[in-house]
């Protein structure tokens, strides 16, 4: 009956990339393979950054940092993830939507100049090639426990590549139009398999079941340990999760391309905000549903070890539940589910860098503006390129990788702060010119690889301390705050500029300037 599951899996992946393919239509232009020339549904593009951001990290990592104690911290975390949404649905979105760019790094070639433009997107390309190399392999992870059902023990690499060849199909063909609608599609499908598995498991565990749950904290939301170690080290503490989050939010959803592509894909202003600040309270709802999984799990399981279930660690367990908790088909879906998860990150981070590619660095090569025609075949080489590279780093993983949401969050620390505080510097420190702005870039990162690499707290355990590394929320404050610090003393030692290369609604070129025209 297994075979089952197994049919079922290979027709979500056929009818994935058709379905996109037919939704997205053919591209004449490079903006069109790029933002769909502005007109997709708010809520479609909320839908997608939503399943951009959540991938396998929250599907299969959610559940088991609840089961180990974390409760619905994740919860908390996402509130923090709100507010710094609305931040950048009012102060960065409206720079994106009326300069008419197709890449959020062209704001800073406006304000800065075209070095600092490169000097970001090159920053994005290689980030986002490292942390969807965790994605990917994390992807691989509930493949290979079903595959091992049937006694076919392939290795993570050949899933790795077998999930990034169907995933480029659609992308190189479908641009970000078959990314929105397929995004769209599978974060319904896993979220909507993340609310059977809890009406699966209520019926197992009952009311006691609950009470087991809230009594051993596994239901808590708020942690309310103040004392200063764990406010810096724990990524779940009520200081972390509200302010750093916020700040965190801000980074990933207003510096990073990836989520920034989105939102331009939208047909207004008003449009992109809404689906900004949506996709916050979905994803919000979406923590808590995972982390109810993982509560009831442990309820479910009676509060074993994961070396008691068999299990080697925190990630295998709700992929483990779906294969052998649920019934035939069902748990079927539900692996779609988690293929759809890892296929919309990975649609996502290829188009997104293919983007970032051709409008902010190739595109500076050129005096003329190239034909459409070239940069929409451009585009697509691209996509192919990032899709070879990105199979090639997730195979340097393994399952020693540890936590692999964790994980993600870290990566990000190293430049997370250096993207965002440029966006600041250009915003809060008008005298700051593109010397100013790309030594705070490379200093800021210079910093925070050292930070994030060997900085350590040491924090009390049963009468010992143990060295514990920051929180990764807490890596993109201290980025921005170093990278301001640095541009605004080193602003200090040249005149003002008699006009700063103020945005377009502020007196500056905006869509004008020559960076702003890349995919049009």
């Amino acid at each position: 009956m297994r075979q089952l599951d197994l049919v079922v899996v290979v027709v979500y992946l056929v009818a994935i990339a058709v379905i996109g393919l037919r939704l997205a239509g053919r591209q004449k232009t490079a903006k069109d393979y790029f933002v769909g020339e502005g007109g997709m549904p708010w809520w479609t593009v909320s839908f997608s950054v939503v399943a951009t951001e959540t991938s396998v990290l929250t599907v299969i990592s959610v559940p088991g940092g609840a089961y180990s104690g974390q409760g619905f911290g994740n919860v908390e975390l996402a509130l923090g993830y709100v507010i710094g949404r609305v931040v950048v649905a009012t102060v960065l979105i409206p720079l994106y939507k009326r300069g008419g760019f197709v890449s959020a790094y062209q704001y800073l070639g406006n304000r800065f100049g075209l070095k600092l433009q490169g000097l970001a997107s090159v920053t994005f390309v290689f980030t986002r090639l490292l942390a969807e190399g965790v994605r990917l392999f994390a992807s691989a992870i509930p493949i290979k426990l079903l595959l091992d059902e049937f006694g076919v023990h392939a290795g993570y690499r050949v899933i790795i590549v077998v999930l990034t060849l169907i995933t480029v199909v659609y992308t190189y063909l479908g641009g970000i139009k078959a990314v929105i609608w397929t995004d769209a599609i599978q974060m319904g499908l896993y979220l909507g398999g993340a609310l059977l598995a809890i009406a699966v498991l209520s019926g197992h565990v009952g009311g006691d079941g609950f009470q087991r749950a809230l009594d051993a904290g596994r239901l808590q939301l708020f942690d309310t340990d103040f004392s200063l170690a764990h406010v810096l080290t724990s990524p779940f503490a009520l200081p972390t999760a509200i302010i750093g989050g916020a700040i965190f939010a801000m980074a990933s959803h207003g510096s990073d391309q990836l989520i920034v592509q989105r939102v331009l894909a939208t047909r207004s202003l008003r449009d992109g905000q809404k689906a900004m600040i949506a996709s916050g309270v979905f994803v919000t709802l979406q923590f808590a549903a995972f982390s109810l999984v993982g509560a009831l799990l442990w309820s479910y399981n009676q509060g074993k070890s994961f070396q008691q279930l068999g299990l080697s660690s925190s990630d295998n367990l709700y992929p483990n539940f779906i294969l052998h908790g649920l019934p035939v088909v069902v748990s079927g879906l539900l692996v779609a589910g988690i293929l759809g998860a890892a296929m919309g990150s990975l649609s996502s981070a290829l188009n997104s860098m293919s983007n970032s590619t051709v409008a902010d660095i190739v595109h500076s090569f050129f005096r003329t503006a190239p034909s459409e025609e070239f940069l929409l075949k451009l585009a697509r080489l691209m996509t192919l390129v990032w899709a070879v590279l990105m199979a090639l780093f997730a195979c340097a993983f393994s399952s020693s990788t540890g936590n692999v949401y964790l994980t993600g969050l870290t990566i990000a620390g190293y430049t997370y702060g250096a993207l965002l505080g440029a966006f600041l510097l250009g915003r809060i420190i008008r005298r700051a010119n593109e010397t100013d702005a790309i030594i705070a870039f490379l200093v800021t990162v210079g910093v925070m690889t050292y930070i994030v690499r060997d900085v350590k707290i040491d924090v009390g355990a049963a009468g010992a301390t143990v060295p514990t590394a920051l929180a990764a929320q807490w890596l993109v404050p201290i980025g921005v705050a170093i990278t301001l610090i640095v541009g605004g003393v080193t602003s200090l030692f040249h005149r003002a500029p008699e006009h700063a290369g103020l945005p377009a609604e502020e007196g500056g070129s905006g869509a004008d300037h020559p960076a702003a025209t890349a995919g049009r």
